[in-house]
């Protein structure tokens, strides 16, 4: 069954906001480490942000313009992005890792199906 479904993606203008979102099953959410990815064409996917327990991070790229958070009342993990690029393009994706290790080395145990955002100049 699917664990992880995102939300939110689209297009915007730089500048602009958006915030994504992953619900995830009740299991996933209460036990997992989540996060999120992103992909280019031609690319690796690389992390963006992730969230273990009481503790959340966003890498060096993003941080400032990006935050992550949780909503335990409905099992979604947020990605709110501010202040977008156009070089922010990229398909995005929700993870989930029994370890956050795994997570942080890009290797969860799921993937959610992905959402694109695009950033036009």
């Amino acid at each position: 069954q699917v664990q992880l479904v995102e939300s939110g993606g689209g297009s915007v203008q730089a500048g602009g906001s958006l915030r994504l979102s992953c619900e995830a099953s009740a299991d996933i959410y209460m036990n997992y480490a989540m996060g999120w990815f992103r992909q280019t064409p031609g690319n690796k996917r690389e992390g963006v942000a992730s969230v273990d327990g009481a503790s959340a991070y966003v890498d060096a790229p993003w941080k400032g313009r990006f935050t992550i958070s949780r909503d335990s009342a409905k099992n979604t993990m947020y990605l709110q992005m501010n202040s977008l690029k156009p070089e922010d393009t990229a398909m995005y994706y929700c993870a989930a890792a029994k370890i956050w290790a795994n997570l942080a080395i890009g290797r969860p145990d799921y993937w959610g199906q992905g959402t694109q955002v695009t950033v036009s100049s």
